[in-house]
């Protein structure tokens, strides 16, 4: 490859120029191509930050199309993949009239098993409802006619609903080799075209459950590649700490019971009495769900292994659930040769055995029997959360920089990009996360023209964000911004317990003030149908918490404001940053400044993100939070976002709202 190339590829007169209409040359985008082709070139670590409207995608993809290597694009959500996909890649091969194969390739969840569908529909107790009856109908034909099993290409059946989760497989219960319809396994022929393919695209979800399982000695995953681009990169240390830990909850364990009760009576109803040991199993669940109720009082309904009240009838509760365990994994040993559903409920019940006493360990007397094998995995953290209508064992690395960064073998590049890398141009946090210590680090600014097309307004009249009347006086703060706004607003906050009562509030304002606008608020539509609401209004207000914070791509008038409750500091009731949090303290470090600083100023940039996506848009970012001004660390925080106008003038904030309604009209 040669820099020519891509000059002239990004030029007003290439090949982009006259594939993509509206395209405009950006010399961000020129540099951060040519910096991930030297990366590419040298096999090196790349970590680029690009800001919103650099054109990232077309700056790693033109580099990896030019390589002739073997590349791996892994993105932060499904839908992002899908849009690579089925839009910019085939796309770009079009422009650059490259012979380029391309493979997408999901986790095996997403795609219909032919087995377990089979399973269903001769089950007709399993079905639920009449609308699962219709369902299972759509995916019957489905499956039939589509090429790739993926249930993302079915519209008639929600992504969400519960009935994929019995017509898809798992690692314990696929059949492999066994399965009558291997030669038609979706899964199978998805892993096929990822390892014949020039450059893959899969999720980070299923690159991070791949390194999990090579930690295991399980390789069957994903493709060798020679490069791997990591686009909306600043997901993966949650990611990564979420897949390289391990749960079981009591709804699985509960599955556990039925299949083997349902595969012994089936297949060996003689060997044994299946509904005696399925029974114990259940009963010692539910001691277990009973022994640790008292956790459904805590803050966040979570508590740490030392820190669950009353261990002594839990612990023994759990013994007990390990025994019963035992106890059904030798009989389904001596039988699981008959049929592949009882190996399936065999394999199931060694591994959620495997994840409890791995996470029973050491025990509260320190007695570890899995030192050996901790020690080259690193500390982890456990805690139980027990909420109404479930229980769950977690447990999690305290750190992933050591597992994560060994995973990159030396003769491969990685490219890590997205608009929210570092903290005032400072990238340590995010690459001591990752352990990626070597790493080159890029970063480029948006084209945007911030300063005259958006406003930073922190109000001055606010409580402090701890107040008891801080949501009460938020809301009618927003009231003439909301009325003055005239395209849609997007409330942003920091729990789900503002986001009901802040909903709340605003809706009887709307009635006091006959204020004709769709409120919508997070819970109680998917994430997907109040986006789709929400662009479609035009003039909606939408309330919602973390999910919301990022991936939302509204442009134009359909979103002029963005209003943020409080600063993003992680809940201190999450388990996993208060061992990290310890961990920091006790080798001498500053938590604050060390972790939980630079976490909210890279989530606040997310939030401040959804404002202005591209050049013809504009709009008020409202962070209601005084700290973001009055505290001496708010400046770390404000000058890591764009480089808006500021004001603390609720008047003037208004007055930009309506003047540049007039003036874009």
């Amino acid at each position: 490859m040669f820099a020519q190339d891509l000059d002239h590829i990004f030029s007003a007169a290439g090949p982009l120029a006259e594939a993509v209409p509206g395209y405009r040359p950006r010399q961000a985008q020129l540099e951060m191509a040519r910096a991930i082709e030297q990366a590419i070139r040298e096999r090196a670590t790349l970590v680029a930050e690009a800001g919103t409207g650099t054109g990232k995608t077309w700056a790693y993809l033109v580099p990896a199309f030019l390589s002739g290597a073997k590349v791996l694009v892994s993105t932060g959500t499904r839908t992002l993949q899908d849009q690579l996909f089925r839009r910019d890649l085939p796309r770009l091969r079009k422009a650059l009239a490259l012979p380029i194969t391309i493979a997408l390739l999901k986790g095996r969840g997403n795609y219909v098993c032919h087995y377990h569908l089979d399973r269903l529909q001769q089950d007709e107790r399993a079905l639920r409802s009449r609308t699962e009856v219709t369902q299972l109908r759509a995916i019957k034909v489905f499956a039939d006619r589509s090429k790739s099993g993926d249930r993302s290409d079915l519209a008639e059946v929600p992504e969400d609903a519960d009935i994929w989760g019995r017509v898809t497989s798992t690692r314990e219960n696929c059949l492999g080799q066994d399965c009558p319809h291997v030669k038609d396994c979706f899964v199978l022929k998805a892993r096929r075209q990822a390892q014949e393919a020039d450059l893959v695209v899969v999720n980070h979800a299923l690159f991070m459950a791949d390194l999990a399982l090579r930690e295991e000695g399980i390789t069957d995953l994903l493709p060798s590649v020679d490069v791997v681009v990591f686009d909306e990169a600043h997901q993966l240390p949650d990611v990564a700490t979420r897949f390289l830990g391990s749960s079981v909850s009591a709804h699985q364990l509960m599955d556990l019971c039925r299949s083997i009760e349902a595969a012994g009576l089936a297949y060996a109803r003689e060997s044994t009495n299946w509904a005696q040991a399925a029974g114990a199993i259940e009963t010692a669940t539910r001691e277990l769900r009973l022994t640790s109720a008292a956790v459904a009082n805590l803050p966040g309904q979570k508590a740490t292994f030392y820190a669950i009240p009353d261990p002594e009838p839990f612990d023994a509760a759990l013994d007990t659930l390990l025994e019963a365990l035992d106890r059904a994994i030798a009989l389904l040993d001596v039988v699981a040769e008959k049929h592949p559903d009882l190996a399936a409920a065999s394999r199931s019940a060694l591994e959620l055995r495997a994840r409890l006493f791995q996470w029973s360990q050491p025990d509260r007397q320190g007695n570890d029997a899995l030192a050996d094998s901790r020690a080259e995995a690193g500390e982890a953290v456990r805690w139980l959360e027990h909420g109404t209508h479930h229980m769950r064992l977690h447990s999690a690395p305290l750190s992933v920089a050591k597992i994560f960064s060994r995973y990159r073998s030396k003769d491969q590049a990685w490219i890590l990009t997205s608009a929210t890398l570092s903290v005032h141009g400072d990238f340590g946090h995010f690459t001591r996360q990752l352990g990626l210590w070597e790493a080159r680090t890029a970063r480029w600014e948006s084209p945007f023209d911030y300063q005259n097309r958006g406003l930073l307004f922190v109000p001055s009249s606010l409580p402090e964000a701890h107040s008891r009347d801080f949501n009460a006086r938020f809301a009618e703060l927003l009231l003439p911004l909301i009325q003055a706004c005239p395209g849609g607003v997007l409330v942003l906050c920091t729990t789900l317990r503002s986001v009901d009562h802040l909903a709340d509030l605003l809706e009887d304002h709307f009635e006091d003030h006959d204020i004709d606008r769709p409120l919508l608020r997070q819970g109680e539509l998917s994430r997907r149908m109040l986006l789709e609401r929400f662009a479609a209004a035009r003039n909606a207000v939408l309330v919602g918490s973390a999910s919301f914070w990022e991936g939302i791509d509204v442009p134009g008038d359909a979103l002029t404001l963005v209003a943020i409750d409080k600063l993003p500091f992680a809940p201190p009731d999450d388990p996993v940053l208060e061992a990290r949090l310890r961990a920091c303290r006790e080798r001498g470090g500053n938590p604050f400044m060390e972790y939980q600083l630079p976490e909210a100023a890279i989530a606040l940039k997310q939030g401040a993100g959804r404002l202005i996506r591209t050049e013809r848009d504009w709009g008020v970012l409202l962070v209601a939070d005084a700290r973001m001004v009055e505290k001496r660390y708010g400046r770390l925080l404000w000058r890591g976002l764009p480089p808006f106008t500021r004001t603390r003038d609720l008047e003037k904030a208004r007055s930009f709202l309506e003047e540049k309604m007039v003036a874009d009209a």
